[in-house]
């Protein structure tokens, strides 16, 4: 990736997007007060050099899918070949291998147990060459960082932001998501989604903001359906639109991840303080040994010393705390980019990785 340093028009223009990624560049001039070619022109420059990317995104819990917070150890020289075989795969996402070379993370999407007969994508991880630990869990619901990090959503009034987004009608949430402290399970049904619609999810989570034409073609549906059924797909919560953008780029070089041990009785506490905590990218509860997981974004090593120690420790009902720092991003939340997928196509093989 080209060198590319952000400016206040950059991070604007970041912002608008996060708000809705398919935003119309000529209302985000009109909000920013800049001409409409200035605002495509930056966009496409952020874009061309990889520094940006708007990608469609699926909302599993809605679909009947399962997300997962995945840990691998493995033999040193395993991590870079492992981490390329899972970024090739349209089921991964937040691949990040971990600084002292013998593990990495990546979040994957799966079937409920048992809805295919085919072997189990972590007993075939396991098997995979160099790899010696596979620990996985289950994300039973996101507490912060949905719709974006804050981190990079401060740099438009509220005043634009109005002008922005018109109120849009809130998906309708599951009973669990509605009233975070009822354990119950979503009983609304899985919706069935046709093959055109999958058709348009794939093209959008390879570029969001592609025009109606292209996924007209891609779809084999008229402009006006793709148009109408992209408005479905969002107003009932299956379908959004994520900004990917370094956090390094903003001034935030150090991703650390977290595994919060909470007892139940503080679960909702600590949620609801991690969603407004600014270092907070993503965050989860899990099932597993520790049932919060934390994805946070820091300026330096001394700031997430800080964040632990102060804002954290100032948290009643965490009794241990797990951290590693990432040593880079292999894939983030979309499908890789498709100069990237070539650059890597020619990486170093090995036995493939639960294919």
């Amino acid at each position: 990736m080209e060198s590319v340093t952000l400016d206040a028009l950059d991070r604007r223009l970041i912002h608008a997007l996060q708000l809705d990624g398919r935003l119309p560049f000529s209302r985000i001039a009109a909000a920013v007060g800049v001409p409409e070619r200035t605002v495509a022109r930056r966009y496409h420059r952020l874009r061309s050099r990889l520094a940006l990317r708007v990608v469609g995104l699926v909302d599993g819990r809605r679909t009947g899918m399962l997300d997962w917070v995945v840990r691998v150890r493995c033999a040193p020289e395993a991590v870079e070949t492992l981490a390329v075989l899972l970024a090739r795969r349209d089921d991964t996402s937040w691949i990040a291998p971990l600084v002292g070379g013998t593990e990495l993370t990546c979040m994957i999407r799966t079937p409920s147990p048992g809805d295919d007969g085919r072997r189990p994508f972590f007993e075939q991880l396991a098997r995979t060459a160099g790899v010696r630990e596979v620990g996985a869990a289950c994300v039973l619901r996101p507490v912060a960082g949905v719709g974006g990090w804050a981190g990079r959503m401060d740099a438009l009034g509220e005043a634009e932001q109005h002008l922005l987004l018109p109120p849009r009608p809130a998906p309708a949430a599951p009973a669990s998501l509605a009233n975070p402290a009822d354990p119950t399970d979503p009983t609304e049904a899985v919706p069935v989604l046709s093959t055109a619609d999958s058709a348009l999810l794939r093209a959008l989570s390879q570029d969001g903001r592609a025009d109606l034409g292209r996924l007209a073609a891609a779809t084999g549906c008229s402009e006006s359906t793709v148009r109408r059924r992209i408005g479905q797909l969002r107003d009932s919560g299956i379908l959004a639109f994520e900004v990917e953008i370094d956090p390094g780029l903003f001034g935030y070089p150090i991703e650390a991840l977290l595994w919060l041990d909470v007892p139940p009785a503080g679960l909702r506490t600590v949620a609801e303080a991690l969603a407004g905590h600014r270092q907070v990218a993503f965050a989860a509860l899990t099932t597993g040994p520790s049932s919060v997981f934390v994805m946070v974004e820091c300026r330096s090593v001394s700031g997430l010393h800080a964040y632990v120690t102060d804002e954290l420790a100032a948290l009643h009902g965490i009794t241990r705390i797990e951290s590693a720092v990432t040593q880079r991003r292999t894939k983030r939340a979309g499908p890789l980019p498709a100069p990237l997928a070539e650059k890597r196509a020619g990486a170093p093989s090995g036995r493939a990785a639960a294919q």
